[in-house]
């Protein structure tokens, strides 16, 4: 899997390593760095991935998922630092969410900043961010500069997948890099949540039950 140099050599595709492998993590953000698509584990199910940097390998995903163009798709980042070059203001109170949900499966709909690619940018200027509570795919999205844009690893309308080898099964060569590393312990996609003023909307129900996100909001405080 290493050339003279050092550095990833695929010979197949998808090329599918074990996270334990020497150099694994790196090979994988090294591969989103240069444009490819890659799947790895994160908490909820296996996600598919492509840096922020390259609009062509996120258009890709659209092809390979068979995803309709108008479900614009989510952001994951490694800490919320990376989050200040994605959107323009956080709220005092939805701050107080993010810092009791992240890292974890709820995904936080915000304000989007006008430089990102359009397949992430929904037509209200929003994005959907979260950071994973999972410390391999925090550490590839460092490596990959900090937010890739990732969505589940299977096709559109199908079942997530929960294993590297679910991943090969439903994309095979479509995917250019899988990190094996071992089974997604959430198994179900994350949480969407959009608040808003005063407002709070659920979106999407996922791992994180209604009841304790509202129940956080209500006893959150403005900071400002």
């Amino acid at each position: 899997m290493e050339d003279q140099h050092g550095s990833f050599a695929r010979h197949n595709r998808p090329a599918v390593l074990s996270s334990s492998s020497p150099h694994a993590i790196e090979w994988a953000a090294e591969e989103l760095l240069l444009g490819h698509v890659v799947a790895f584990p994160t908490d909820t199910v296996y996600g598919l991935a492509a840096s922020l940097a390259h609009p062509e390998a996120i258009d890709r995903i659209f092809d390979i998922k068979g995803r309709d163009a108008e479900r614009k798709l989510p952001i994951l980042i490694s800490s919320i630092d990376a989050l200040h070059q994605l959107t323009p203001r956080v709220s005092g109170r939805l701050q107080s969410l993010l810092d009791r949900f992240w890292p974890g499966a709820v995904t936080f709909v915000l304000p989007s900043n006008r430089s990102l690619p359009d397949g992430v940018v929904s037509n209200n200027m929003t994005i959907a961010v979260r950071i994973p509570n999972h410390p391999l795919a925090i550490e590839v999205i460092d490596r990959a500069g900090g937010a890739v844009a990732c969505t589940s690893a299977n096709r559109s309308n199908e079942p997530p997948a929960l294993h590297a080898a679910d991943v090969v099964a439903a994309l095979g060569d479509r995917v250019d890099f899988v990190l094996d590393g071992g089974v997604a312990p959430g198994g179900r996609a994350s949480t969407i949540v959009a608040a808003e003023g005063n407002s709070l909307e659920i979106l999407r129900s996922g791992p994180v039950e209604e009841v304790t996100i509202r129940l956080a909001w209500e006893n959150g405080t403005e900071r400002e």
